[in-house]
């Protein structure tokens, strides 16, 4: 009797591991096109955000030494207007301290080009946003980091996938707009969003072609 006690109670912990793994594998599953389609695709109005201003704005915060600065949690956000956006948050893993892609997230990157091509967010330019969580580097050595692993995403999404290179806006917020700010240590701070820009100009589009001229009846000798 006691050996069969161990041995269920052996199953019943190999169970328990077999149910935490699938759980595991399911938070790290590659997000469908549709997934993200449907987080980018109600658009309303553009956010008033001078990129090169931010990206200067971010480096010259970044490097400053603030006697008073209230520390990571109540730091005031960047570039608030930026929450207003239609926005999906990816989960990339890069290497540590690096803008190189693992190959665990190729899918969901290519999950991301596939819903930009999408009829329905064609119309748009994104914004690649990188963000970095707080850690051990220097809030500058962050800022710079994510603005290379922003840039990163968007060459492999115009460089592999074709996306118009015209359509896309690194931008690297490094630690100065967590995403997480109650847990700055947190991981989900680290995550890199895309978030629905602008529309394309009308001239951007590409025109669609005219109908074929209806041929007029052969007249009849």
């Amino acid at each position: 009797m006691r050996a069969k006690g161990l041995s269920t109670a052996g199953l019943g912990i190999a169970l328990g591991f077999a149910l935490l793994a699938g759980a595991a594998r399911a938070q790290t599953a590659a997000p469908t096109r549709d997934d993200i389609v449907g987080k980018l695709n109600h658009f309303e109005e553009a956010a008033e955000v001078d990129l090169p201003a931010l990206k200067h704005q971010v480096m010259e915060r970044a490097k400053t030494r603030i006697k008073n600065d209230p520390g990571p949690v109540n730091r005031p956000l960047i570039a608030p207007d930026l929450a207003k956006l239609p926005a999906f948050n990816a989960q990339i893993q890069f290497d540590a301290d690096t803008p190189i892609i693992q190959p665990a997230s190729y899918q969901t990157v290519g999950r991301i080009a596939d819903a930009l091509v999408h009829s329905s967010l064609l119309p748009y330019t994104f914004l690649i946003v990188g963000h970095v969580e707080s850690n051990s580097k220097t809030r500058e050595a962050n800022a710079i980091l994510s603005q290379r692993r922003a840039d990163a995403i968007r060459d492999v999404l115009v460089n592999t996938f074709k996306i118009s290179t015209k359509r896309l806006h690194p931008i690297g917020l490094g630690e100065e707009q967590f995403l997480d700010r109650a847990r700055p240590t947190s991981a989900a701070n680290g995550q890199l969003q895309i978030l629905t820009y602008a529309k394309l100009p009308e001239e951007a589009h590409p025109a669609a072609a005219p109908a074929p001229a209806a041929k007029k009846p052969a007249k009849k000798r």
